[in-house]
């Protein structure tokens, strides 16, 4: 089996994640400044060949209306870009409320708001990553949450 990345894609930074080799849990893995865009996706198609990534799921932010709004756009040209550079599927998955959920259990582990600024977009994508992981493994038909 192969490893699954999960990347939460904001303007500033990305959050990444890392399945298991049995894809059944993911595990935030690091941040990626967003400075230079050569140098963001050279880091992800380092990390794919590193940990022997077989697919990308990138979370794609949807109004709670399911429309796109501007950021969904820009993420949707990230992951063009994106896909051009690697030989393994890129997939977007729903990520409506990830952020939300990773500062609550942040908060709720007793996290600062200055180390929860630094960790929050890494617990973001493993928790878009993990609820991928957790629709994939439940056997329903269909791999894509954007319902």
């Amino acid at each position: 089996m192969s490893r699954i990345l999960g990347l939460d894609v904001g303007d500033v930074r990305i959050g990444v994640a890392l399945s298991d080799p049995w894809g059944m849990t993911a595990q935030g893995l690091e941040v990626i400044r967003r400075r230079d865009e050569e140098q963001v996706l050279a880091r992800i198609v380092q990390l794919v060949k590193a940990h022997g990534v077989s697919r990308v799921i990138v979370g794609l932010p949807r109004n709670m209306d399911g429309t796109l709004g501007p950021q969904g756009k820009r993420t949707e040209e990230f992951v063009h870009r994106l896909q051009s550079r690697l030989s393994v599927p890129v997939e977007m998955w729903d990520e409506r409320l990830t952020t939300v959920l990773a500062e609550r259990v942040l908060i709720e582990a007793g996290v600062g708001r200055r180390r929860r600024r630094d960790v929050v977009d890494r617990v973001a994508a493993a928790v878009l990553l993990q609820s991928y992981l957790d629709f994939r493994n439940s056997g329903k038909d269909g791999m894509n949450g954007d319902g």
